[in-house]
């Protein structure tokens, strides 16, 4: 088993006196493991930090052995972020986030576009917050549980469509959803289009919308809470304002 691609460090632990596993997520091969010799020393350690663009030329027997990999770095990678802490808390939910929910060795590629385009947004402290909601609702879609906001699932209207119902994933309009208002998710307008402007709790809400559907049909399953770094990377949004 071969590949040599583009790659994103999800994680990396120390395997041994010199040597690190990584997680990382490619484009066409999905989230791989592999070992890197070396990987602990002062050179290497910069280029394995969650959120790092590598080349990685992977290696393994068989398909059911942790190979290992030769990892070159592109471009500067998260250093760019470690003067906003914010956006490194954000970097740091991503990375957990698709380490968490997606499958080892199963191609992604659309989760592994959206990470990119993601990752490109953090140097942008007003709009990346936003990026990150777009961005889980991509993670459910991709796993199969993609939302549906294209019509109310009661009436069929396209307009007006102000809630999500927690249990299909489907919007609802404001005049059919009313009645039951204390019981629905909120829609924020951005998540309907890119034209939407952003106002105070659209972000909360956004969070809270994809959240809830992570938790309900990709961590549940697993038996595991929502990673503890989304729950950080929320309460210093709500800190800073951001929500």
């Amino acid at each position: 088993m071969e590949f040599h691609e583009e790659a994103f460090v999800l994680s990396a632990r120390a395997h041994g006196d010199t040597g690190v596993v990584v997680d990382l997520l490619t484009e066409t091969h999905g989230r791989y493991a592999a070992y890197v010799a070396g990987g602990a020393s002062r050179r290497m350690k910069p280029h394995l930090q969650a959120g790092a663009r590598v080349i990685a030329d992977y290696r393994a027997r068989t398909s059911d052995h942790l190979g290992s990999a030769r990892l070159e770095p592109v471009g500067e990678g998260p250093s760019a972020l470690f003067d906003d802490p914010l956006a490194l808390h954000g970097l740091s939910a991503a990375t957990a986030l698709v380490q968490g929910a997606l499958p080892e060795r199963e191609a992604h590629p659309g989760a592994f576009l959206a990470f990119e385009a993601l990752l490109g947004a953090f140097v942008l402290p007003d709009v990346w917050p936003a990026i990150f909601v777009r961005f889980e609702a991509g993670l459910l879609e991709n796993l199969g549980f993609g939302l549906d906001l294209g019509s109310c699932a009661v009436t069929g209207t396209l307009d007006d469509l102000v809630w999500v119902s927690p249990r299909t994933g489907r919007a609802v309009s404001s005049d059919a959803g009313r009645p039951y208002a204390d019981k629905l998710l909120k829609l924020p307008p951005f998540m309907l289009g890119a034209q939407a402007g952003l106002v105070e709790g659209d972000v909360r809400d956004g969070l809270a919308l994809t959240g809830h559907f992570l938790e309900q049909f990709v961590f549940n399953p697993q038996n595991r809470p929502l990673p503890p770094a989304r729950v950080w990377m929320i309460d210093k949004l709500g800190e800073t304002g951001r929500l």
